[in-house]
C-alpha cells in the first residue's frame, strides 16, 4: 500500500469513526430525555450509569463467555426491550433498567468501546482499544 493510501485510509477511517461517536452524543442525549420521562433523580442517572460494566465480569471465565456476557450488557436492542417492556407494564425500575442500559452502552461508543469479539477483550466492532 503506497504512503498516500495509507493516509487516505487512515483519514477516512477517522472520520467515520468521529461520525459514529458523534451519533452516539445524540443517542445518550437521548437516553438522558428517557431518563426524565421515569421522574427519579438526576443522581440516580449518574450512579448507575458505571453499573452495567459488570457484565465485564465473564471475562474472569474466559474471552468468549466474557464477550456474551459483555455483549448482553450492551446491547442496545436489549436495553431498548427492557425499557419499553418497563413502560407497557409500567414498572419504573424495569424502565430505568433499561434507560441505564441504553445510556451505558452509547456512552462505551463514544468512547470507542463496542460489542466484543470472543477473540480479545480489546477487539470490538468499533475499533482495536
Amino acid at each position: 500500500m503506497a504512503c498516500s493510501e495509507r493516509v487516505n485510509k487512515y483519514e477516512r477511517d477517522f472520520t467515520m469513526k468521529k461520525l459514529i461517536q458523534s451519533e452516539e452524543v445524540m443517542i445518550f442525549a437521548l437516553s438522558i430525555y428517557l431518563f426524565s420521562l421515569l421522574n427519579q433523580p438526576w443522581w440516580l442517572f449518574l450512579v448507575l450509569l458505571l453499573v452495567p460494566d459488570i457484565f465485564m465480569l465473564g471475562y474472569i471465565i474466559d474471552t468468549k463467555i466474557g464477550a456474551i456476557i459483555y455483549n448482553i450488557g450492551h446491547h442496545r436492542g436489549i436495553s431498548v426491550a427492557i425499557f419499553l417492556l418497563g413502560m407497557v407494564l409500567q414498572l419504573n425500575v424495569v424502565s430505568l433498567i433499561g434507560v441505564i442500559l441504553f445510556a451505558h452502552s452509547s456512552m462505551d461508543r463514544i468512547f470507542g468501546y463496542g460489542l466484543k469479539f470472543s477473540d480479545a477483550f480489546t477487539h470490538t466492532h468499533m475499533d482495536n482499544i
